[in-house]
């Protein structure tokens, strides 16, 4: 029964016509959320990576990682993100690797009004191992005999499409502590083929709609609201939530940051989730958990999936221009 129940978990993304990943530290992959977020940071540089395992009292637990680097331009920002995605018994791949550009315009000459708009163009790899599956036909009338031919005809046990998403997003920057961000983006609109049999899948267009809020309550504590919202063809995902930010003594609202961070998080209909984390200068490590209250308590036992992510900035050193210099009275 454990095996026939991965398999049907594991049949869960073909139903849904192949639909993406997820993440509860939504905010914390912001390049996956919206292109256009690509280069929105303090600093030039951006490192993060993010990692989650999912579903490990159920079945072959469902593991994703991600990493992602991008750096502010000139005229245009840009950026790589790649995952990896690997669920259940077949273990069932995906394997992404994409490119990002982004473009910030000005609304307003302080630059307390501004527009992004960005793009992703990349591979998107997707691949089963079908000899680690069980069928009926394996089963000869008294006992399973994984010898015995498995009577499925698989066109292929891999496919490789060509994907591309578009995003947009208002901000209202009045200082570092004190924002607004809200962005929409669309992904998959190549609409590649998914299906491993003869019958096309074809992967829906994945809409994405995120509200993002920094409030600075006094000099020591911050409120991050935010919400997400996603749709992928008859599936959906409505998340809200808020953190708290706690500097500690030697902060500034520059480049020293030493704060800690502790939240909690509504995915609709499936979970609520904690979440810690900690600012160090140009590093974060986030943490967080999901406590399942889907209908899949009985299998799950209340529990989600483990989640990590880190991000590292990287600033730029500009030595101080020195148009002259004076010469001292005794030469």
């Amino acid at each position: 029964m454990n095996r026939w129940l991965a398999i049907f978990v594991i049949s869960i993304p073909c139903m849904l016509q192949a639909q993406d990943i997820h993440w509860s530290q939504f905010n914390d992959n912001p390049i996956f959320q919206n292109p256009a977020n690509t280069g929105e940071f303090f600093g030039d540089t951006r490192f993060i990576g993010n990692f989650r395992d999912q579903w490990r009292s159920v079945s072959v637990p469902f593991q994703t990682f991600s990493v992602s680097v991008d750096r502010k331009a000139k005229y245009f920002n840009y950026g790589i993100l790649m995952f990896h995605d690997q669920a259940g018994d077949g273990k069932f791949r995906t394997i992404e690797a994409t490119g990002t550009v982004s473009k910030n315009l000005k609304l307003s000459q302080d630059s307390t009004h501004s527009m992004s708009g960005g793009m992703v163009l990349g591979i998107n790899h997707r691949q089963v191992n079908t000899d680690a599956f069980y069928f009926d036909a394996q089963y000869n009338g008294y006992i399973f005999n994984p010898l015995l031919p498995t009577n499925e005809n698989f066109q292929t046990d891999q496919k490789t499409n060509l994907t591309l998403g578009i995003g947009t997003q208002y901000s209202l920057n009045i200082n570092r502590r004190n924002y607004v961000k809200t962005g929409i983006s669309l992904f998959n609109l190549t609409r590649p083929n998914q299906g491993f049999y003869q019958d096309k899948i074809r992967r829906d267009v994945r809409l994405n709609f995120q509200v993002k809020y920094c409030k600075s309550l006094n000099a020591n504590w911050d409120l991050l609201p935010s919400l997400q919202y996603s749709k992928q063809g008859t599936y959906d995902e409505f998340m809200l939530g808020s953190s708290v930010r706690y500097y500690l003594p030697g902060s500034n609202d520059h480049y020293i940051r030493k704060a800690l961070l502790a939240g909690v998080w509504f995915r609709a209909k499936d979970a609520q989730i904690l979440s810690l984390g900690c600012e160090y200068k140009d590093w974060f490590v986030g943490l967080s958990y999901d406590i399942n209250t889907s209908k899949l308590v009985p299998a799950s036992r209340a529990r989600g999936g483990f989640e990590i992510a880190v991000r590292y900035i990287l600033y730029r050193f500009k030595p101080k221009r020195i148009d002259h210099r004076v010469c001292p009275d005794f030469i």
